[in-house]
C-alpha cells in the first residue's frame, strides 16, 4: 500500500520486497501526478547512501514546511511529470535512485531544506528540480537555496511598508514635543 502525503514516503517495505501490480503503479502515478500539478517547486537528489536515520531527519526537516518526501520509481515518476505536464529533461535521464521534494506553499522551501540536509551527505547530491513547470538544473536550485524564503521576504516588505509611516509618526511627535516645549517655557515664565 502506497502513503499519501500524511506518509510522506511511498515505497513502504512490504512493497519493496513483492512486485507492484498494474493497478498500484497506476494509483501511485495518479498520486504523483496530483503533488506535481499542485506543487510550487520540487527537488530531485540522488540516495546514494541514503539511510533510515536519513530518512527520518529529512521527515522532521520537511514537516517544518508545507513539503513532502518520496521516494518512487524512475518510470512511475517519469509518468508522473509527463502527466503534470512539466517541460524539459525527464526523471529517466537523472542518474541512480531519486528522492524528491516537493513543496506546496513556497518555491524555495524545498531547495533550502535539501542543502541544509545534504550539507553533511557527500554520497548524495542534488541532480536538479522543477520550477514553474519547468526542470532546472542542479546549479540553478543551487542559486534557488540561496534566495529568501517567502516568509523572509513578506517580513522584509512589511518592514520597507512601515519605514514611511513610522517617518511621518515621529516627525508628528517632534511637531508636538516643540508645541509642548514651548507651552511650558511660556508656564515657567508667568
Amino acid at each position: 500500500m502506497s502513503y499519501g502525503l500524511k506518509g510522506r514516503i511511498f515505497i513502504t517495505p512490504e512493497h519493496q520486497l513483492m512486485a507492484k501490480t498494474r493497478q498500484q503503479k497506476e494509483t501511485t502515478v495518479a498520486e504523483l501526478t496530483d503533488i506535481f500539478r499542485r506543487a510550487k517547486s520540487a527537488v530531485f537528489t540522488s540516495i546514494n547512501g541514503y539511510t533510515m536515520k536519513d530518512a527520518n531527519n529529512l521527515r522532521a526537516l520537511s514537516k517544518k514546511e508545507d513539503m513532502s518526501v518520496f521516494v518512487a520509481k524512475k518510470t512511475l515518476l517519469n509518468l508522473a511529470v509527463k502527466s503534470a505536464n512539466i517541460d524539459g529533461l525527464s526523471p529517466r535521464e537523472l542518474e541512480g535512485s531519486i528522492l524528491t521534494m516537493v513543496g506546496f506553499s513556497d518555491e524555495v522551501a524545498p531547495a533550502k531544506t535539501m542543502a541544509k540536509f545534504l550539507k553533511d551527505r557527500e554520497k548524495m547530491a542534488l541532480l536538479g528540480g522543477v520550477l514553474e513547470g519547468k526542470f532546472i538544473d542542479a546549479g540553478m536550485v543551487k542559486s534557488l537555496s540561496k534566495l529568501p524564503t517567502k516568509h523572509q521576504l513578506l517580513g522584509s516588505l512589511v518592514g520597507t511598508l512601515n519605514t514611511p509611516i513610522s517617518g511621518f509618526v515621529n516627525v508628528l511627535a517632534g511637531n508636538l514635543r516643540g508645541l509642548v516645549t514651548v507651552l511650558n517655557a511660556i508656564k515657567e515664565s508667568k
